[in-house]
């Protein structure tokens, strides 16, 4: 069992800047692949960013590449997503989840956070 809360989101000018953390609980947390993910109002939740146990295996959705970067300390139970550029399209809910391999679909995650608002203004 894997317990995850995210923070870090705000409101952010178009351009700016945010990190965002992802908190597990659970020993297990380093033998888990993580995933960032997004939801905007009425759209379907989307892959944003995954890394795997280790940190040696990365993916980026093509949206975020380049801006974004996903990072993990398995000393700390924590991942973070590092937002440069933002763009008010970047405007969502966005949730960890933990995987036992890296993956891009929603349905291989075993595991949610609750969520953290991240709204970028132009």
């Amino acid at each position: 069992q894997v317990q995850l809360v995210e923070s870090g989101g705000g409101l952010v000018q178009a351009g700016g800047s945010l990190r965002l953390s992802c908190a597990a609980s659970g020993r297990t947390f380093s033998s888990y692949a993580m995933g960032w993910f997004r939801q905007a109002p009425g759209k379907e939740r989307e892959f944003v960013a995954a890394i795997s146990w280790s940190g040696s295996r990365i993916r980026y959705s093509d949206s975020v590449k380049g801006r974004f970067t996903v990072s993990r300390d398995n000393a700390k139970n924590t991942v973070y997503l590092q937002m440069n550029s933002l763009k008010p399209e970047d405007t969502a809910v966005y949730y960890c989840a933990a995987d036992q391999s890296l993956s891009v679909p929603t349905y291989e995650y075993d595991y949610w956070g609750q969520g953290t608002q991240v709204t970028v203004s132009s």
